[in-house]
């Protein structure tokens, strides 16, 4: 039974509800169950970039339902059967990278829909409760919760990028600020180019009147995107809170130790 974090999550995103998420890259339950007890509104399990599989997805994803968490998939490729396995496992959303064309963001969503769509069809998976939902209930019920985003990456998309957001289906584009600077031979997110990208994903989406979620470094940074038009933000990763907690926590034992070893000088 899905959570009403999980039933929502898709409403949330397209009215431009303020939504804070992290990517997960360790594929264990745990990481999953943390952010959700923490209180995220939703998680990304990255297959692109993290060493995720089905089992390990569907695990995962299995956590995300329990913490009472949205579980999204960063899909590796933008491939029905990539997409379809996710959305089987129980995913409520998809982010889909590299998302040049509009042709490229129909077919994402075809993929996660079944009417007017090519999503495939089992009612006996952890989205279809296990044969517990009646066919054209469960066809409406997903086609209504599954949220669909394009990671817009590449400077191609950006010559596209009003075609892309008209693409009826489309919930929401992401910005995809490390692919883009360095797609540019840019050396930080904040050069010029990749600003100007930035700004022209954020004027066409305000114009065609679809959310945006970024990637951001803390709430500071988010409160600016907000200001700009963007809703929906990724807060590093469960690695990234790993490693920024455990080098916090050293340097706090490595002044401990100092004190200890140099007692004169303090």
């Amino acid at each position: 039974m899905q959570t009403s974090a999980q039933s929502s999550f898709r409403q949330r995103l397209v009215s431009g509800a303020f939504l804070a998420g992290s990517f997960v890259k360790t594929p264990s339950p745990h990481a999953t169950e943390i952010l959700g007890n923490t209180g995220f509104d939703f998680i990304v399990v990255d297959q692109e970039h993290a060493p995720f599989d089905r089992v390990t997805t569907d695990l995962v994803l299995l956590a995300a339902r329990a913490a009472g968490v949205a579980g999204v998939v960063r899909v590796p490729t933008l491939t029905s059967d990539a997409i379809q396995a996710s959305l089987d496992c129980g995913a409520v959303g998809i982010l889909a990278p590299h998302v040049a064309s509009a042709a490229d963001a129909q077919a994402l969503v075809a993929a996660c829909r079944y009417r007017g769509g090519k999503r495939g069809f089992s009612g006996v998976t952890r989205a279809g409760r296990y044969g517990g939902s009646k066919m054209w209930d469960l066809v409406d019920a997903a086609d209504a919760a599954v949220a669909t985003i394009a990671m817009i990456e590449d400077p191609a998309a950006l010559a596209e990028i009003d075609a892309i957001l008209a693409v009826d289906g489309l919930d929401a584009v992401f910005i995809g600020r490390g692919d883009l600077t360095v797609a540019f031979g840019a050396p930080t997110r904040d050069a010029p180019e990749v600003r100007d990208a930035v700004d022209t994903i954020l004027r066409a989406a305000k114009k065609a009147g679809k959310p945006v979620c970024v990637m951001t470094d803390n709430g500071e940074e988010s409160a600016g995107f907000a200001e700009r038009g963007a809703s929906a933000f990724i807060l590093s990763s469960d690695q990234g809170f790993l490693r920024k907690a455990a080098s916090e926590a050293l340097a706090q034992m490595q002044t401990a130790r100092s004190r200890v070893e140099n007692p004169g000088s303090r």
